[in-house]
């Protein structure tokens, strides 16, 4: 299981972190990624992380501005947004998958697990 947190609402040139707590498996084991969805759009790619997080994607929306790090101590996996953006609102979501990193980014419909989402507003 994958319980989503952090969103809020925040001014445009702001930051927040989003957490994703994974129970239930080993989490070592999974390539974890972050996804979201704004109204009216298809769900993107935002972020992923390999298993021992020495591998990272970002699609070019969020390069240099987002950032992607996990704790397998603490089966935790976050994303740091920083200079936040209007077209940056969205429900985020995590998922993980233990097939890898290029999985993660190619299946996103074939994943193993998906969290809750959580909402990130930002005004501009």
């Amino acid at each position: 299981q994958l319980q989503a947190s952090g969103g809020g609402v925040v001014q445009a040139g702001g930051s927040l972190r989003l957490s994703c707590a994974a129970s239930g498996g080993t989490f070592s084991n999974y390539a974890m990624g972050w996804f979201r969805q704004a109204p009216g759009k298809e769900r993107e790619i935002v972020a992923v992380i390999g298993w021992s997080g020495s591998t990272t994607y970002y699609p070019d929306s969020v390069k240099g501005r987002f950032a992607i790090s996990r704790d397998n101590a603490k089966n935790t996996v976050y994303l740091q947004m920083n200079n936040l953006k209007p077209e940056d609102t969205a429900v985020y979501y995590c998922a993980a998958d233990p097939r890898g990193h290029n999985w993660l980014r190619s299946r996103q419909n074939a994943l193993a697990a998906w969290g809750q989402g959580t909402l990130v507003t930002v005004s501009s």
